[in-house]
């Protein structure tokens, strides 16, 4: 599936903002140095965690205004003819699949009815 260049950026959330400045000031101060990701990863996610609700409006509101852009765009965005969009509705009809314990648990029905042994669902009733 070939994705449409003319689409619309999705939202952005207010965690990926605050992230991506995380990284812009790691930039500033330590220019040219490698990142090991996890562990930015995870100190962008402790100062999340302990930011309090005023800190974090700033970036809640750029996260507004991200969707507010990306809802106008997307009402003047026209999909390429023969885009397929959402998800494929699924056939009511199909079979369910056999999960692996009925796939193993058939087989070994059909033999002990076969032999004359009693099979798992004729002691239950």
């Amino acid at each position: 599936m070939v994705k449409d260049p003319n689409k619309p950026r999705g939202k952005t959330s207010s965690y990926a903002f605050f992230v991506q400045t995380c990284r812009e000031e790691h930039k500033k101060k330590h220019p040219g140095t490698y990142v090991n990701f996890a562990e930015f990863f995870m100190k962008c996610s402790e100062r999340w965690r302990t930011m309090s609700a005023k800190e974090r409006t700033k970036f809640e509101d750029m996260a507004k205004n991200d969707k507010a852009r990306y809802e106008r765009e997307m009402k003047s965005y026209v999909p390429p003819k023969g885009a397929k969009g959402g998800k494929r509705k699924k056939d009511p009809n199909a079979p369910k699949p056999l999960c692996t314990f009925s796939g193993l648990c058939i087989p070994c029905n059909e033999v002990a009815h076969s032999l004359g042994q009693v099979s798992l669902g004729d002691g239950l009733s």
